[in-house]
């Protein structure tokens, strides 16, 4: 009996032991079941056909192989799930099912709504949240402050908006916290500087008022702190460099008051410093030289005042030192030649005088050096182009004297130089054509240059912009002026200048007000003619007038014509007699209740903004330098805030042709008929305004900036560097925004990657669209004598076809593919003399070096897939860039070429 007994309990122990190990099993089994069953709604929902039975695993219930997905070392649960830059969209609660998520990234998608609060409530270990770049809007879920694990909460780039809940203060262990680029109101809470383990906190670009709290970075680990774009007041806090681990400072466009810190000496890592566009006060604290790893200094556009401190020399490692638009008076400091690595020295708009220290132009690194509208005296050193690197010398609107040194032609890489408005003498050197980089502008005017134009100025063939105006030069202009075969804006006013106006296009094409009062010049555009001139182009224009004349007889339209020419000739010199009274002011800032300027015509195409946009702003925003955003090969870009809150981008065109202004219905009806345009890849025209002989065009703000600068200019620091799958997204873009334009016979004229301009997600958008029908709107193409586009995207037949054509847009498309799967400039010396990235590219067999050595190897090092998709666009680009202009494929093609390597994947 008692054997039976105990029989009986050893059985009912082991049969309980199994019920609970089956028990176990089947909870995890359920668990694992639950995962699976999730996972599959999600892929299902979000359309992910590489999960479940599409994946190509033979045991598709082993999510923990399914791409995107890391599960726990016991490979039970999900814990990590990843689906970044795969244009999703959905609803997307099912997710918080997956209770042991602990990183969670969705980022650069195209999710939108308000984020789900079921992430607060249910995703308990969450650590990581990324839902960075979508269009998610409402405001921030209170219920993710329940994620107390979070250590990082990435918010920004959506469409969110109300204040920064408080609910989120109990994420004590936060140590990233960034929300930049939404519509966020209200001011930062005072609990963020209690954060103790926050490190990086990034609100730029958001609609925040009020005072930077005095607690923030006093007792975390604060390294990055970016709030620029919003309306921030009051002092920077001494707080911020109080635990001295500070490494980024980024505070620009607020309107902060007060000086800066003393104790921003306590952050010896500190590298970047960005605090322009506020209203800053005071000294540059000395203690900025205890800043040894100090690279970028931005402080311009603020009320700064004192001496330019000389212990910035201490910073060895400064490599862009900006104070420009301040208060500064006294001198540069001599010790500034010693910071070796100096790239960019910007002071201008200040009240400095002295000498230019040569000690500061014998930098070899100096790439730009920026002294203009201040007071220094002296001659130009004959040591100015000391610096082999010297790309931008901008020395205008000061006191200096003496002649310009021969020695400015060893300026060998020299982009853009500005001597206007100083006192200099003597002769223009011949010199300068050995400058044979010189592109962007040469501007002498407003001087006390004497003696004849120097025909090498001719071998400038890259120059868009000349400025001889308001000298004292003699004699003609030269005919070997023709070799400028870039220029488009000219100005030769207020001189002695004798002759005939050479006939060359961009003088032809430009105001008479280029060549006003030079009383011995004669010919087009200015209203006197030359009389009996045995020069063979006067002759050859006498034959033309003959023959024009002898057809308008014969045609009988002789009366109609010689009316018109009565009316137009009355109209030109009353338009003469006003702008000579306005002559000399024309950079200088209009009067807003004196010196409006009459707006000849101006419309705006888009019916909700006509209230919205005050053509006087517009015109305003346009004459202020510090409204310059970007100068492009026909026209100039600004930025112009309006009354009513909203931004607008405002292009100046560089030079008019005469038939937009004297047949301006004509123009009206175009840029209507192109504002109409529908494509997402095309910028278009919402409106534009015409006042003397200066033309506007209105556009939507994108402030993302270029493609060109985000491959290109590191020295922006972008906050995100593109990498393949949206590279290729940007090329498709483009590609399809000009198969659209040439569906419709639109020509572009200016194809490069500074005219492609990235939203707020890096969708591309192609500018200057309108400029091939602006310039002669009459025809869809234009003479390639009168545009020249960008330099390194010009194919090479325009060279003797001299006209622009589709197969040419071809090749400067291929242009920008080259340069998005190289990261390569379209023109670098690094290629050799002559050599160009396409030739480079080309020239690649002879260099031994296989295609995948031509490529980015920061993207093509990634993964086979990212490497294999590279080289079939470099294939594409190969065809688009053929010399041959019939082998080229249609845009049209390039588009499905382009579209085939992304449905590959």
């Amino acid at each position: 009996m008692a054997n039976l007994f105990l029989f009986l309990i050893l059985a009912i122990g082991f049969l309980s032991c199994c019920q609970n190990l089956v028990s176990s099993q089947v909870i995890n089994g359920n668990d694992d079941d639950d995962d699976l069953i999730t996972l599959l709604a999600i892929g299902k929902e979000l359309r992910l056909l590489d999960w479940g039975d599409n994946n190509g695993l033979k045991n598709t219930s082993n999510y923990c192989l399914w791409p995107h997905i890391t599960c726990n070392s016991n490979q039970s649960f999900v814990e990590k799930l990843v689906l970044s830059h795969l244009s999703l969209q959905g609803n997307l609660t099912l997710i918080s099912q997956l209770k042991s998520l602990k990183w969670l990234d969705l980022s650069f998608n195209t999710f939108h709504g308000s984020i789900p609060q079921s992430f607060g409530n249910s995703l308990s270990d969450l650590e990581v949240l990324d839902l960075s770049y979508n269009k998610f809007d409402g405001s921030i879920p209170i219920e993710l402050g329940k994620l107390r694990n979070l250590k990082s909460l990435n918010l920004s780039n959506n469409l969110l908006i109300g204040s920064i809940p408080d609910e989120l203060q109990g994420l004590v262990k936060l140590q990233d916290f960034q929300i930049f680029t939404n519509h966020l109101n209200g001011s930062i809470p005072i609990w963020v500087g209690n954060l103790t383990k926050l490190r990086v906190f990034t609100a730029y670009e958001n609609e925040l008022s009020g005072e930077i709290p005095e607690t923030l970075g006093s007792v975390s680990e604060l390294r990055l702190l970016n709030l620029h774009s919003n309306y921030l007041e009051g002092s920077i806090p001494k707080s911020v460099f109080a635990m001295g681990k500070l490494e980024s400072l980024v505070l620009t466009q607020n309107k902060l008051s007060g000086s800066l810190p003393e104790s921003i000496g306590k952050c010896k890592d500190l590298s970047s410093i960005r605090i322009g566009d506020n209203d800053l006060i005071g000294n540059i604290p000395r203690e900025i030289g205890n800043l040894s790893s100090l690279t970028y200094f931005e402080a311009d556009n603020n009320n700064l005042s004192g001496e330019i401190v000389w212990e910035f020399a201490q910073c060895a490692n400064l490599t862009l030192l900006n104070l420009a638009s301040n208060g500064f008076s006294g001198s540069i400091p001599p010790v500034f030649g010693q910071m070796n690595n100096l790239q960019e020295l910007l002071v201008s708009g200040n009240s400095l005088f002295g000498e230019i220290p040569t000690s500061v132009l014998s930098n070899k690194n100096l790439n730009k050096i920026d002294l203009s509208n201040n007071r220094f005296n002296g001659s130009i050193p004959q040591s100015v182009c000391n610096s082999s690197r010297l790309q931008y010398l901008l020395l205008g609107q000061n006191s200096l004297i003496g002649e310009i040194p021969h020695e400015i032609g060893n300026c060998a890489k020299l982009l853009e130089l500005q001597l206007g408005g100083n006192y200099l003498t003597g002769t223009i050197p011949p010199e300068i054509g050995r400058i044979k980089n010189l592109q962007i502008a040469l501007n002498l005017s407003f001087n006390h240059l004497h003696g004849q134009l120097p025909s090498d100025l001719g071998k400038l063939d890259k120059l868009v912009s000349l400025d001889l105006s308001n000298n004292q030069l003699t004699g003609n202009i030269p005919l070997a002026l023709k070799g400028m075969l870039s220029l488009i804006d000219v100005n030769f006013a207020n001189n002695h200048l004798t002759g005939p106006i050479p006939t060359f296009a961009p003088f032809q094409k430009s105001p008479n007000s280029s060549f006003w009062r030079n009383e011995g010049l004669c010919g087009y555009p200015l209203n006197s003619l030359c009389g009996n001139s045995n020069d063979s182009n006067d002759t050859f224009h006498h034959k033309v007038s003959y023959r024009i004349v002898l057809a308008v007889i014969g045609s009988g339209l002789l009366v109609f014509v010689s009316v018109t020419v009565v009316v137009v000739l009355f109209m030109m010199r009353e338009k003469q007699e006003k702008a000579a009274k306005t002559v000399g002011n024309e950079d200088e800032e209009i009067d807003d209740n004196n010196n409006k300027p009459l707006i000849i015509a101006g419309n705006v195409f888009v019916e909700n903004l006509k209230q919205a946009i005050d053509f006087d702003a517009v015109v305003k925003a346009t004459l202020k330098d510090s409204n310059k955003i970007s100068s492009g090969t026909f026209s100039t870009i600004y930025k112009a805030e309006m009354p009513s809150g909203l931004t607008l981008s405002v292009k100046r065109l560089k030079s008019v042709d005469k038939t937009i202004l004297n047949q301006q219905n004509k123009m009206i009806r175009e840029l209507e008929r192109l504002s109409n345009l529908c494509h997402d890849n095309l910028i278009r025209p919402i409106g534009f305004a015409i006042y003397e002989d200066v033309a506007l065009l209105l556009h939507q703000f994108l402030p993302n900036g270029t493609l060109a600068q985000f491959l290109h200019e590191s020295s922006k620091e972008p906050v995100y560097k593109p990498d393949w799958p949206v590279r290729l997204s940007i090329a498709v873009g483009v590609a399809e925004g000009l198969a659209f334009l040439h569906h419709l016979a639109i020509i572009h004229l200016d194809i490069s990657s500074g005219n492609v301009f990235l939203d707020s997600n890096f969708k591309p958008m192609v500018g200057e669209v309108e400029i091939s029908k602006l310039l002669d709107p009459s025809r869809g193409t234009a003479s390639i004598s009168a545009v020249a586009g960008s330099f390194g995207y010009i194919p090479p037949e325009y060279a003797y076809t001299m006209q622009v054509t589709a197969p040419g847009n071809v090749y400067s498309f291929g242009v920008v593919l080259l340069e998005i799967l190289t990261t390569r400039v379209p023109v670098d010396e690094e290629f050799g003399e002559g050599v160009d990235l396409v030739k480079w590219v080309q020239g690649a067999p002879s260099r031994g070096e296989t295609p995948e050595q031509i490529l980015d190897a920061k993207l093509s090092t990634v993964s086979f897939g990212w490497r294999k998709e590279m080289l079939a666009g470099l294939k594409v680009a190969l065809m688009c860039t053929d010399t041959t202009p019939a082998k080229r494929p249609k845009m049209k093609k390039v588009v499905e070429m382009l579209q085939e390597i992304t449905e590959n994947k």
